[in-house]
């Protein structure tokens, strides 16, 4: 574990494009990618199951701020609930993408800090009142974002790569990369393993959607979507380093726990739609 030559070096500039001390973050972009790859694709399922554009322009907001709002609440409160609660400034940091400075002032920094799992809360709040607005069968409008997500995942995944963050344990196996931006020991690429996962989560499941397209609105692609998502997030966790210093010790991590009720929620869904077909009326 020594030769540093047998491994992956990782250090790539986290600005896609620099404007002075500022730019554009690899980071942000692959958000940008995933939730336009997202509206496509959502856009298309609308068209094909022959709902209006009327009835899908309003999702998009919804979509875009319940799962931003909720994945970076998600942060704050399950992993650095002491950082963020410890102070009127450090709450409102929260909410805006500055830090303040210990001697004074402030500095821009984005938005440092955003969980999945608060980001998954918070897209299906943001479901629940656009259908209450829409007036769209539930189970619907599940089953499309089912379809969609997995390949979501996959570009924010990405985004935690150019980042080097959540970073997987230390390793011998060859395609082991070293994250100079945290040190030089050799580690699993675990956003690398998970981008891979998603990718494939997203085939499999557009795969059966092709051949029974009429289980939209059973459940089935909303179950399928959480169940092998969340299974997979629960034992990649085993080779990823704990985010935070209180998961230290615990017989399972934070990221683990939280991805039990969504797998329980996934294989419901599942059984729900067991010989079940939709006709949209």
């Amino acid at each position: 574990m020594n030769n540093l030559l047998l491994y992956i070096p990782w250090q790539p500039d986290e600005y896609l494009i620099r404007f002075g001390s500022a730019g554009i973050r690899w980071y942000g972009i692959c958000w940008l990618v995933c939730f336009a790859v997202g509206f496509y694709l959502m856009q298309w399922l609308f068209k094909k199951h022959r709902y209006s554009d009327k009835q899908f322009e309003p999702m998009f907001l919804y979509v875009f701020l319940g799962a931003l709002i909720g994945a970076r609440l998600g942060h704050c409160i399950f992993y650095e609930p002491g950082e963020f609660f410890d102070s009127f400034q450090h709450f409102v940091e929260i909410f805006i993408p500055i830090k303040f400075l210990p001697g004074g002032g402030w500095k821009f920094v984005g938005f440092q800090g955003l969980a999945s799992h608060g980001g998954v809360i918070g897209l299906l709040i943001g479901l629940y009142l656009y259908i209450k607005r829409s007036k769209m069968n539930t189970w619907v409008v599940l089953d499309f974002m089912g379809i969609c997500s997995a390949i979501s995942a996959a570009f924010i995944r990405i985004g935690n790569l150019m980042n080097s963050e959540i970073i997987g344990k230390v390793t011998d196996v060859p395609w082991a990369f070293i994250f100079y931006d945290v040190d030089t020991r050799p580690r699993h690429p675990g956003q690398l393993y998970e981008a891979i996962a998603y990718f494939c989560i997203f085939a499999f499941i557009f795969f059966i959607y092709r051949k029974n397209p009429k289980k939209v609105g059973t459940g089935l692609y909303f179950g399928l979507c959480l169940a092998l998502i969340f299974t997979f997030r629960f034992f990649i966790e085993y080779i990823k380093i704990d985010q935070v210093d209180f998961e230290n010790g615990m017989l399972f991590n934070m990221g683990q726990l939280l991805s039990i009720p969504f797998v329980a929620l996934g294989v419901w869904s599942i059984m729900r739609s067991k010989g079940k077909e939709y006709t949209e009326k």
